[in-house]
Formats: structure tokens, C-alpha cells, sequence
């Protein structure tokens, strides 16, 4: 670490949020790949606002329970939406996607701002968290004491990991070939709105650690980049998980010594923000690295094959 900087509890119940947080959504984001949904999972992450404001409105505080039913149900009626204007408008899935989101997103923080102020809710913490402060609030548990943002959200990954344990076959094939699915009797339907609300849910469950920036980009990244890895889909999950967790650590361990190398001494930076940017790097890395779909190993392969195009052209002209 750098000169000023000892790694404290505090650290390590940053690490915690950031672990647990980045492995709920990635679980999750494997099946939004596999759907090309990836813009899915940002248009909950900001559509559920207005949930969490009417949420705030009615109950008057802010109580994870409230949060989490207003949640649920704003991401259900945003994938209805989206799919009601694909169908009625006659546009693509993304062109809906976006007119459903910025809306719902908009009224969303026009609620917060002129109806919640009574409420002690910052609309800058749903968008960039306060990980920092996840040692503020600490709980008895097991003989320690951990952040209450660990348990609500080691809550939801549980409930995530539940769910895919329970239903991996019938999400794998709703995902791969939703006609087939409904063919076997599985509801290709019903798979789609559950992860819709799994993801409403572990984005609200996150946003006030780690803010919707960092909930989209785990959501997306770590899966994409083991998309890149394997093509077995429960190895993917498991993957995604690994480098969720290893950009959580190497994000926090980052943001403390990022501004020391820029020569910003006795300085940190944000660690959601540097997470989003280590789980970036993995992935820029397994893009150029990977054994199968990486850069370096199709120029290999590019050149392997060119060569024997040529050895062969060789020998046939000399047969000729």
C-alpha cells in the first residue's frame, strides 16, 4: 500500500459489500447475455427508481422490505412495457428498451425531487453508492460484526443462487430457444418475467452500496468475459462469479493506490467506480488473451491457416 495507507476492518467490509454485490449480479447477468438482453439489465437498474420513490412516498422511510416490493414491481411492469411497445409500436427490442427506461427514469427522479425531500434519500447515492461508508452500520453476527449491507444483500445472492440452482435447466433452454422451451411445457414466459424480477430486485438490493452504475456494468461485464472463456454455460456462471469477486478486491485495492501512481498522494478514489473499471480490465484482457475467442489466438490460428494454405499452393505447384 501506499505511504499513509494501513489496511483496516474498514477495508475489509468494503471488500465484503463489493464481493457480494458483484457476484449477485453477475449470476444473473449470464442469462441476460445469453438472451442479448445486456441493455435489460441497465433499463431495470434506472427504471426501478421511480419504484423506490413511490416506495419512499407511501411508506415514509427507507425500509429494505418497501424497497424491495416497489422494486419487483416497477421491473415487472418495465419488462411488460418494453414488450408491449415492441409488439404495438413495431420496433426492435432495444428501441423499446430505451423509450421505456429513460421515461420510467425521469419520472423516477422527478418523484425524488419534488415529492421524497422529506425523506432522507440523496438521488446521488442511487447512482454512484457509498461502499465507503458500509462500516457505519455494523450488525452482530456469528461473533463479528459485518456490515448490515452484507447481510441484505448476501440475502439476495442467496436467493439468486436458489433460483438458478432450482431452475438452471429450464432458464438455459428458455434462453437458448425460447420455442423449444414452450414446446417441453416449460414457460418461456414465466422464465423471462422471473428473471426480470431477480434483477429489479439484486439492483435494489445494491443501490445504496454501490450506486446503478457499478449494478450495470457487473451485471454485464464479468459474464460477458466468461462468455469468452468456455462455452459451457454452468462453467460460465461459475466463472463469472470468480472474476466478479476478483474485480471487487482488485477495484478497492485500486482506488487506493491509483491516485498514489498518478501522483495524488494521500489519496483514494471511488471504489465502485474503480471495481467497474477492474472488471473493464478482465475482460480487455480475456478479449485479447482468451484460448478460443481471443485476439491473439485468432491471428495465431489466422496465420496457422494461411501458412498451410501456402505450404499446400507450394507442393501443388511442384506436383504440377
Amino acid at each position: 500500500l501506499p505511504p499513509g495507507f494501513a489496511w483496516e476492518a474498514t477495508d475489509t467490509h468494503i471488500v465484503l459489500v463489493a464481493v457480494l454485490c458483484s457476484v449477485a449480479c453477475a449470476l444473473l447477468g449470464n442469462f441476460l447475455v445469453l438472451r442479448r438482453m445486456s441493455l435489460m439489465g441497465d433499463a431495470i437498474s434506472h427504471a426501478v427508481l421511480p419504484g423506490l420513490a413511490v416506495a419512499f412516498t407511501l411508506a415514509g422511510s427507507r425500509d429494505s422490505v418497501f424497497m424491495l416490493l416497489g422494486a419487483a414491481a416497477v421491473g415487472l411492469v418495465t419488462a411488460l412495457l418494453t414488450e408491449w411497445v415492441r409488439d404495438v409500436g413495431k420496433v426492435d427490442e432495444s428501441a423499446s428498451m430505451g423509450v421505456v427506461f429513460t421515461i420510467l427514469f425521469a419520472l423516477g427522479l422527478v418523484i425524488m425531487r419534488r415529492a421524497v425531500h422529506h425523506v432522507d434519500l440523496d438521488p446521488d447515492c442511487v447512482l454512484h453508492g457509498a461502499i465507503e461508508t458500509a462500516s457505519a452500520d455494523l450488525v452482530p453476527l456469528l461473533g463479528l460484526h459485518v456490515p448490515r449491507a452484507a447481510l441484505s444483500i448476501g440475502g439476495v445472492l442467496l436467493l439468486n443462487l436458489a433460483v438458478i440452482a432450482l431452475l438452471f435447466k429450464e432458464l438455459r433452454i428458455a434462453a437458448f430457444d425460447p420455442a423449444l422451451a414452450t414446446t417441453l411445457g416449460i414457460s418461456a414466459r414465466l422464465m423471462h418475467y422471473v428473471l426480470m424480477t431477480l434483477v429489479a430486485v439484486t439492483s435494489v438490493a445494491c443501490f445504496e452500496a454501490v450506486g446503478s452504475v457499478l449494478v450495470i456494468a457487473m451485471l454485464i461485464v464479468p459474464a460477458a468475459t466468461a462468455r469468452l472463456l468456455t462455452d459451457r454455460l454452468s462453467l460460465t456462471v461459475v466463472l463469472s462469479a470468480v472474476l466478479a469477486a476478483l474485480a471487487a478486491g482488485a477495484g478497492h485495492f485500486g482506488a487506493i493506490v491509483a491516485p498514489h501512481w498518478l501522483g495524488y498522494s494521500g489519496m483514494s478514489t471511488s471504489t465502485a467506480g474503480m471495481v467497474a473499471v477492474a472488471s473493464g480490465g478482465l475482460f480487455a484482457a480475456a478479449f485479447v488473451l482468451a484460448p478460443r475467442y481471443g485476439l491473439l489466438s485468432r491471428f495465431v490460428r489466422r496465420a496457422a491457416l494461411s501458412l498451410r494454405i501456402a505450404r499446400e499452393d507450394h507442393l501443388a505447384a511442384l506436383y504440377r
